[in-house]
């Protein structure tokens, strides 16, 4: 089976932005496939509900990084609750498709934005 990425995918994934870890982050979120071991850290800042910077340091297949690329790009300015409604096909989306074989990396990038979402809503003021 052949797949087949849109030049979304490929431009992310060759030119990820937001690479790496924020330092001064107050939001973490870590989520990791099982199955092919792709890995994902994602850190934000968010001030007065929104997100205001968002770094993924990603470990994976061409899709896993293109996908937190976009992740990153995506949530950035919006609130928490428009970060936390957004999908696996809504990132699929914004990335002109993916093939069956790599929507997990879609599932992967909002599973790891839910987690920081969480940790920051953990955290006491």
């Amino acid at each position: 089976m052949s797949e087949t990425y849109s030049d979304i995918v490929l431009d992310h994934a060759q030119n990820p932005r937001n690479q790496g870890i924020l330092e001064d982050a107050n939001a973490r979120g870590y989520n990791m496939n099982p199955v092919c071991g792709d890995v994902l850290a994602l850190t934000m800042r968010i001030e007065g509900g929104r997100i205001v910077e968002t770094r993924a340091q990603t470990e994976g297949c061409t899709a896993s990084v293109a996908t937190s690329s976009i992740l990153s790009e995506m949530v950035t300015g919006l609130t928490l609750d428009e970060a936390a409604a957004l999908t696996h096909e809504d990132i699929a989306d914004a990335v002109g498709g993916l093939p069956a074989s790599k929507l997990h990396s879609a599932s992967l990038v909002i599973a790891a934005l839910r987690r920081a979402i969480e940790s920051y809503q953990k955290t006491p003021a």
